[in-house]
């Protein structure tokens, strides 16, 4: 086995988890996991950790604002208070107008199923990036994280290996070119592959965890 399979393999066995998965969402091609998958992405964009953004997610989902109707018709205080349970406070109050107008735009625009929005990019990337940055809170760096999940459900858009998961990459001494990292991580999943590369950006200690354990 090569050196940089080896710590592939290490880094997928102990951080090969996705967001969405440590967030307790099982995700499917159907409107309320895809809500929440939006809204955890929306609040990964925040710089903040990403332990606090799943919190807060989780609270989210708690506090029973799981699809665009609910968190378009919960008030402004009850978004923020359920943000501040989940540990996101230097961004609650901006976020959770954001929540809102997110979800009274997606209600209005794609009838609450971002399965709509999909169609409407019809297959085209480039174009499902764009259309998720319409969504308040959502930028580039937002919409490459709900597509870096998404892939898993949207066969389309796999592989899916963005500029933050190249970093990752960067930071193991792996090679940056998407075919061969792919090739390096063998039958998993491009969503895992991509998750776990990112932990490793944003986080030396995984990086290093990672290294060691490959020896």
């Amino acid at each position: 086995m090569s050196d940089e399979r080896r710590v592939v393999r290490e880094l997928i066995g102990a951080h090969g988890r996705t967001y969405a998965e440590e967030a307790g969402i099982r995700l499917k091609d159907t409107p309320q996991p895809l809500y929440r998958l939006l809204v955890l992405a929306v609040l990964l964009s925040a710089r903040i950790r990403a332990s606090v953004a799943v919190a807060a997610a989780r609270e989210l989902h708690e506090a029973g604002l799981r699809d665009p109707r609910r968190m378009a018709e919960a008030d402004w205080q009850q978004r923020v208070d359920a943000l501040g349970r989940g540990g996101y406070r230097r961004y609650d109050e901006r976020t959770a107008t954001q929540l809102g107008d997110g979800a009274e735009l997606l209600t209005r625009r794609w009838g609450g199923d971002l399965r709509r929005l999909r169609e409407e990019a019809d297959g085209k990337v480039p174009e499902l990036r764009r259309l998720l940055q319409e969504i308040p809170g959502l930028g580039p760096a937002g919409a490459d994280i709900f597509l870096r999940e998404a892939q898993r459900v949207w066969p389309e858009v796999a592989p899916y290996l963005d500029r933050k998961a190249l970093d990752g990459a960067e930071r193991l001494g792996l090679p940056k070119d998407p075919e061969r990292l792919l090739k390096l991580a063998g039958d998993t999943e491009p969503a895992v592959l991509a998750a776990a590369l990112v932990r490793a950006s944003l986080d030396k200690e995984v990086a290093e965890d990672s290294l060691r354990r490959a020896g």
